[in-house]
């Protein structure tokens, strides 16, 4: 309280103004809630709010009465901001297993790696002895193609012998047979030498004439043998004559044409069955004649 002076008369101070304080007492218990909200368990007792006025004891003389205070307007007082809402992220920790689960599960880890490598190895054993045994086979087929080829060599190579051997001996009996035949040609051209031909009904030889059965056996066989495609239906009854040299074993060793019947298809026919009566028949004896000359007729061959 302020003396009085004899600058003036003395007046009663006015009150202090209480919004300051509420202020600050909001603010600091805000700031305690917030405190014991994240930091400490508390317990829900609202604080005894203590109002005090203090006044003056001692005697002051009678003022005169102050002048009315100037209206002023209250102000709002400013709301405390509302404290950040902190919420606290629970992280899950992992839960460590026991002992003994971690063991069996390490456990069951190596042999099932044990397993697997065993079975590795069984199957790459089973492809190494697969391998081996195509491989052996391979081996077992190509070893018997090369011994089937050798035998084939070797076969080829007999038969290539076994001809040759064979064509060396017919060459042989070949120069044989014609010398023997060459011989007999000889003695045959000089039995004949001379000899005159006939003419006869079928066949006529140097024989007698007796000898009718020779000539007929002769006259049958070539006709056996004579095949004529044309027609044997013809005026005249036409006539081919043949001279024909044979060998003592009654082999034919050439025939001449000496006259024709006209009909080249007739006279071919004939040529031919007399070739083809090769040996002609013997005489009784087992002789033959060494030159025939052969009549062939038409009718003959009815």
């Amino acid at each position: 309280m302020k003396p009085v002076t004899a600058a003036g008369p003395y007046r009663v101070p006015p009150e202090p103004r209480r919004w300051p304080a509420i202020t600050l007492a909001v603010g600091v218990h805000a700031l305690l809630l917030a405190f014991l909200w994240f930091g400490i368990d508390w317990q829900n007792n609202e604080p005894v709010q203590v109002e005090a006025e203090v006044w003056d004891m001692k005697v002051q003389a009678a003022a005169p009465p102050p002048p009315p205070p100037e209206q002023v307007e209250p102000q709002p007082e400013p709301q405390p901001a509302p404290p950040p809402k902190v919420v606290e992220k629970q992280v899950e920790q992992p839960v460590a297993p026991p002992p003994d689960i971690k063991l069996e599960r390490e456990k069951k880890r190596k042999e099932q790696l044990k397993k697997d490598q065993e079975q590795r190895e069984e199957r790459e054993a089973e492809k190494a002895r697969e391998a081996a045994k195509a491989k052996d086979l391979a081996e077992k087929k190509e070893a018997e193609k090369q011994q089937q080829l050798e035998e084939k060599k070797e076969a080829e190579k007999k038969a290539a012998a076994e001809k040759k051997k064979a064509d060396k001996l017919a060459k042989a009996k070949a120069r044989v047979e014609n010398d023997r035949l060459a011989r007999l040609r000889a003695e045959a051209m000089k039995s004949i030498v001379g000899a005159a031909g006939a003419t006869g009904s079928a066949a006529k030889a140097t024989a007698p004439r007796s000898d009718t059965g020779y000539l007929a056996s002769i006259t049958s066989k070539i006709k056996s043998t004579t095949t004529y495609a044309g027609s044997t239906d013809v005026p005249g009854n036409p006539k081919v004559t043949f001279r024909v040299e044979q060998l003592p074993t009654g082999e034919i060793l050439s025939v001449k044409k000496i006259k024709s019947s006209g009909l080249p298809a007739f006279d071919d026919a004939v040529e031919k069955g007399i070739i083809k009566s090769s040996p002609l028949p013997k005489k009784k004896d087992g002789t033959v004649e060494r030159s025939l000359v052969v009549d062939f007729s038409m009718k003959d061959l009815d």
